[in-house]
C-alpha cells in the first residue's frame, strides 16, 4: 500500500497549495496540455522505485508549471513582456513547500522520508503550450513491511 499512500499523500498536499489547480500523475505524454486544462498544474511521476530488504525507495519527479502569457505592450524592464519569472518562481515554492513536508512535516512523521538533497530544475517551453516551471527531482524512502513467507 505504500505506493498509493506516496502519491495519495503527495496529490492531497499539491491540491492544498493555494498556487496548484490540477493535480495529475503518470505519463506526462498522457496529458492533454491544450488551454482546457486548469492551470497551474501539478504532475507526479513514479521513476523507478528500489526494493531494500529494510526500506524501499521511490524516485519521483513533480512537475510544477503554468502557461507563460504574453503581453501585446513592448518589453518595459529586466521581466520582459510575459510572466515566465513569476510562474518560476511561484513554481519554486510550490517545490520548496513539498520539500518541506517531506524533510519535517507530517508525510515524514508518517514514514515518508527524503533520502538525500531534492533538486529543482526550471524549464520553458517544454509541452505543447508554452508553459514555464519546475521539475522537483527526489528519492522518497518508505519502511519495507513487507513480510517474507
Amino acid at each position: 500500500m505504500m505506493y498509493f499512500d506516496l502519491i495519495n499523500r503527495l496529490k492531497e498536499h499539491l491540491d492544498n497549495d493555494p498556487i496548484v489547480t490540477t493535480t495529475t500523475q503518470g505519463d506526462i505524454l498522457d496529458l492533454d496540455l491544450s488551454k482546457a486544462t486548469l492551470f497551474p498544474l501539478a504532475h507526479i511521476v513514479i521513476n523507478n522505485v528500489t526494493i531494500g530488504s529494510q526500506t524501499t525507495s521511490y524516485n519521483v519527479s513533480i512537475i510544477g508549471m503554468d502557461i507563460v502569457d504574453f503581453s501585446k505592450d513592448a518589453s518595459t524592464g529586466f521581466e520582459g513582456n510575459d510572466n515566465e519569472l513569476y510562474i518560476l518562481n511561484t513554481q519554486l515554492e510550490v517545490m520548496k513547500r513539498i520539500c518541506a513536508v517531506m524533510s519535517r512535516g507530517d508525510m515524514y512523521r508518517d514514514g515518508f522520508e527524503l533520502d538525500g538533497e531534492p533538486t529543482a530544475e526550471p524549464f520553458t517551453d517544454r509541452f505543447e503550450n508554452v508553459v514555464a516551471g519546475f521539475t522537483l527531482s527526489m528519492t522518497v524512502k518508505t519502511p519495507n513491511v513487507m513480510t517474507s513467507c
